[in-house]
């Protein structure tokens, strides 16, 4: 099955295997997928991948799914891409890279195109798993670009009935989701004032997105939001609204708050996520990055 490319253009560390559907398991050819978030190594001057995620063997992964600010400088150099390139295989169509603000903030961004083969923000399915990459670096002064990310996520969401919907994010877009703890409790970013579109100066995560992602889940489609901009002092982050909307945090980061002057001790971890395509069934665990 061909993928096709949609483009309109609580709990802390658990290190044991969990299960966060209640579908049935079954036997099946299981699907392995690994989410890397903030993985820049801090102490480069800019254009390296942390040494330990970039010496992994991605092969023994089905998919690799990226939460942003892969490099402190991501775009700076041509060469930094190709760094990318060369540990995460932008260019395959199981390498999905939801960009950070470390990743756009120099520009370049036809550079990214041309290494992922893919738009900045588009949606895929395959074996019952859809994938939403989002780009939360789109300013309301990119009312196009904002507006036809907004309208990819509303057509996924109106026309999904089945399987499993995974919303890849960089930044801490949503805030007061029912249940679940706000971003900054565990990440670098709570966009407070973060804009999904510009058809109203009043949008927000929880007013536009939030609500569709409660319909899909009441369809009997296991919704997950995985946010990649954390290492702040927590390294990862699980929580479920009140409405079965599952929400994850992970990242790597240095062992210093810059911010508040703080030592960070927790460990650098990596989120493992196992699929059934037969039940739908998804499992995850959060590894070390230096067990992989």
């Amino acid at each position: 099955m061909m993928i096709k490319w949609v483009n309109i253009s609580v709990f802390f560390v658990l290190l044991s295997l969990c299960t966060i559907t209640s579908k049935a398991q079954t036997t099946c050819d299981t699907l392995t997928y690994a989410f890397f978030g903030h993985t820049y190594d801090w102490r480069a001057s800019g254009g390296k991948v942390d040494a330990r995620i970039a010496s992994i063997d991605m092969s023994q992964f089905d998919g690799i799914w990226l939460g942003g600010d892969v490099c402190s400088e991501s775009t700076l150099k041509y060469s930094t891409l190709q760094h990318i390139d060369s540990i995460f295989d932008l260019g395959s169509d199981h390498t999905h890279w939801a960009l950070g603000n470390h990743d756009t903030r120099n520009t370049n961004l036809e550079w990214i195109e041309e290494f992922t083969n893919k738009p900045r923000y588009y949606a895929t399915s395959k074996n019952g798993l859809t994938i939403m990459v989002m780009d939360g670096n789109i300013s309301p002064l990119d009312c196009e670009n904002l507006n036809k990310q907004y309208e990819i996520i509303k057509q996924v969401c109106d026309t999904i009935q089945t399987g499993t919907l995974i919303f890849l994010a960089h930044h801490g877009v949503y805030e007061n989701v029912p249940g679940v703890a706000n971003p900054d409790t565990y990440g670098h970013s709570r966009l407070r004032k973060w804009n999904p579109n510009c058809y109203h100066d009043s949008t927000t995560y929880l007013n536009t997105i939030y609500p569709m992602l409660v319909d899909v889940e009441a369809k009997g489609v296991d919704v997950v939001h995985i946010m990649g901009d954390v290492g702040a002092g927590p390294k990862s982050f699980i929580g479920i609204s009140n409405d079965s909307i599952q929400y994850f945090g992970s990242g790597v980061n240095n062992t210093k708050n810059l911010s508040l002057g703080q030592p960070i001790t927790n460990p650098d971890l990596a989120l493992i996520l196992k699929y059934c395509p037969t039940t739908h069934s998804l499992n995850w665990i959060f590894r070390k990055i230096t067990d992989l």
